[in-house]
């Protein structure tokens, strides 16, 4: 400790991501050389792609963003898809890490795999303490089992194996589709159309009271390096903002960033979901890392971002 990434070849599994492409930006200000390979080249739900190319390329660190991703509908609707894809890949990939010889592996859990009623803030230890949310258990399953992986072969092995999870993301490479895309950029893109048509009102799924904590994607990846460097232990880290806000708040904000004062229309036979979730980031916080923007100027650089990709 610290771990040394000067001269490291660092695999960014799944840099096509949001996740992922924020970790190679954030990357390329270490003395390091950053490997990517794309779906066409290396599947990663099969382990004989994924070894031969780790063999092959020998990375020494590796950081595991890839993942199959959606909101509650995507998640609800293709079960099979998100438990079977994200089992595959964190699976083949830690497995071939370990054969590889990386000397330091960190893999990205989520906020959803908490029990749907824990404690709040939830803290690393409520981890397997009650059931999850029905709408992406799935998902949060093979999370689970990421995490259990990486402690299962720092166990047997003695591997550098670590994971962290972030709480809810938004930022440059979100997903803007309203059928699949998780609430903050839908809510984006939502008032910027209704600012392009002059529309009255906005509608939003549920209440409007469910309490929400949002990380930028670029300060999450801030915080991974952070991690990469700093953090050897088995236990999962949590990596959040520290600031919660209701959804209506969120629609307030983002209303003020694209500049359109349109009704709110809360359509309440839509679920609201979890009433709470904010993340105790006090491991992470006391580690010495603790830099994430307000939510008002990270959602101004997101629109900005977004603007850019019409």
């Amino acid at each position: 400790m610290p771990y040394d990434l000067s001269g490291k070849r660092v695999w960014v599994a799944g840099h096509r991501g949001m996740v992922g492409g924020a970790v190679v930006r954030r990357l390329a200000d270490e003395p390091c050389a950053v490997l990517t390979v794309g779906r066409e080249t290396v599947d990663l739900t099969r382990q004989a792609q994924v070894e031969d190319w780790m063999a092959a390329q020998r990375p020494d660190t590796v950081i595991l963003c890839a993942a199959r991703v959606g909101g509650i509908h995507a998640n609800d609707s293709q079960p099979a898809d998100f438990i079977y894809d994200n089992l595959m890949i964190e699976a083949n990939i830690i497995r071939a890490a370990h054969a590889a010889g990386v000397e330091k592996l960190l893999f990205l859990g989520s906020s959803c795999i908490y029990p749907k009623h824990a404690d709040q803030p939830i803290r690393e230890e409520a981890l397997l303490t009650g059931p999850l949310e029905p709408t992406n258990e799935w998902y949060a399953i093979a999370k689970i089992a990421g995490i259990k992986l990486c402690q299962a072969y720092r166990r047997q092995h003695g591997a550098d194996f670590i994971s962290a999870q972030p709480t809810n993301l938004y930022g440059p490479g979100d997903n803007y589709d309203l059928e699949t895309s998780h609430v903050l950029p839908a809510l984006l893109r939502k008032f910027h159309e209704a600012r392009q048509a002059g529309a009255g009102s906005v509608t939003l799924w549920g209440s409007g009271t469910p309490l929400r904590e949002f990380l930028h994607v670029d300060d999450l990846a801030d915080a991974l390096v952070f991690l990469l460097i700093n953090y050897s232990d088995a236990m999962p880290l949590n990596v959040g903002s520290g600031v919660e806000v209701t959804i209506r708040e969120l629609a307030e904000t983002i209303a003020d960033v694209v500049g359109y004062d349109a009704e709110l229309v809360f359509d309440r036979t839509k679920p609201d979901g979890t009433p709470r979730k904010l993340m105790d980031s006090a491991r992470l916080h006391a580690l010495g890392w603790n830099r994430a923007r307000p939510l008002a100027e990270g959602i101004a650089q997101t629109y900005k971002a977004y603007l850019q990709t019409l």
